[in-house]
């Protein structure tokens, strides 16, 4: 969550590593440091990711952790969150997954909550901090497995999300490009030139190598990362035709994209305007 300003249920309010950049003030929490659920909210907090979300990501988190200028590229929202968060590396510490299925104390955001992280503050910056009591339900929720919430019904194939978004500017170059979709991914059918990072200068398209892969444990995503750091200019993510590309679901389902460029789809594009 933000990896460093607010890794916290309000601790992954402001993380500026996992989740990175704004101060722990409290907002969405009540004096003892709980998620506030007054009548009519979203429920209790239990140990599965929607009532996470309902309750931490989506009140108190994306006050930092939304659209282009997301801390760390970190989007909390419902519709990018568990995308990027479970079996996705931390930007502040590589070597540690954000959320690692099954082993919350080797989840960064755990780190981050509880204070012993090898970057940075404990989350929120400043305080308050969760109580344990909290924290143990995300614990159980990463012990569990990590489990996304159950999908809703669908005859096709799509993608839900995707950071960076269409049209974004970014101040700083992504480390990589995450892909949400509704569905499990076909990981059989996934090949090299299933989908394709290009740079566009001067109405001039450049290849740019890039690796995609399933993140552990979180098999309805797709990261796409650079082989090296992105320099500023236009970028876009696109896929072949659909009926030659892998991107599949494991019903066989193709890619079901509505934005598409003569015989190419293209899933985002996105402007950089400066290196990290």
């Amino acid at each position: 969550m933000a990896e460093t300003r607010f890794l916290s249920l309000a601790a992954l309010v402001c993380a500026s590593g996992l989740l990175a950049a704004c101060a722990g003030n409290g907002q969405g929490l009540d004096q003892g440091g709980r998620p506030v659920t007054a009548g009519g909210g979203p429920g209790p907090l239990v140990a599965t990711f929607a009532a996470i979300q309902a309750n931490v990501f989506t009140p108190i988190c994306t006050v930092c952790h939304a659209g282009a200028s997301a801390p760390q590229g970190l989007r909390l929202d419902a519709a990018n969150s568990y995308a990027l968060l479970v079996g996705v590396p931390s930007t502040e510490s590589g070597s540690v997954l954000r959320v690692k299925a099954g082993d919350p104390d080797n989840s960064y955001i755990i780190q981050k909550l509880e204070g012993h992280a090898a970057v940075g503050a404990q989350m929120p910056l400043g305080g308050p901090y969760l109580p344990a009591a909290t924290i143990a339900v995300i614990r159980q929720w990463i012990t569990d497995g990590a489990l996304p919430p159950p999908p809703t019904a669908s005859f096709a194939f799509t993608l839900d999300a995707v950071t960076p978004a269409p049209l974004d500017i970014l101040a700083a170059a992504p480390a990589r490009i995450v892909m949400a979709f509704n569905g499990e991914l076909d990981q059989n059918r996934l090949a090299p030139g299933s989908v394709l990072l290009e740079r566009i200068e001067a109405g001039a398209t450049q290849p740019i190598a890039a690796q995609a892969r399933v993140p552990a444990g979180n098999p309805n995503a797709l990261l796409l990362e650079p082989l090296a750091p992105l320099v500023p200019g236009h970028y876009r993510v696109r896929m072949p035709s659909p009926a030659t590309t892998g991107l599949a679901g494991i019903s066989g389902a193709a890619l079901d994209a509505s934005a598409t460029s003569g015989d190419a789809t293209t899933l985002t594009d996105f402007e950089i305007t400066s290196t990290p």
